[in-house]
């Protein structure tokens, strides 16, 4: 069992940054791939990055390749996400998952767990 906490939403100009952070409990952290997903108002959740459960694995949605960077920190049971020169259209809450696995998914149904979200709000 993962139970996991997101933190570090806010409001930010256009162009700003904002590192989201994620705490995981659970002793299966270290094997767990885990993936940021995001969701605006009326429409669906959608992927923004994974990382595997080394860390050596990433991968990004093509919208937010070269701005977001996602890393992670066993020896905290913490997952980042850094989000530079943000966009109106980053605006969203920002969930992230895990699942316990050695692969690196990418898709909604392949997580088992998941936080309650972040509000991030990114104005013009």
């Amino acid at each position: 069992q993962v139970q996991l906490v997101e933190s570090g939403g806010g409001l930010v100009q256009v162009g700003g940054s904002l590192r989201l952070s994620c705490a995981a409990s659970g002793r299966t952290f270290s094997s767990a791939a885990m993936g940021w997903f995001r969701q605006a108002p009326g429409k669906e959740r959608e992927f923004v990055a994974a990382i595997s459960w080394s860390g050596a694995r990433t991968y990004y949605a093509d919208s937010v390749k070269g701005r977001f960077t996602i890393s992670r920190d066993n020896s905290k049971n913490t997952v980042y996400l850094q989000m530079n020169s943000l966009k109106p259209e980053d605006t969203a809450v920002y969930y992230c998952a895990a699942r316990n696995t050695y692969g690196l998914p990418t898709k909604i149904n392949e997580y088992a767990y998941w936080g309650q979200g972040t509000q991030v709000t990114v104005s013009s």
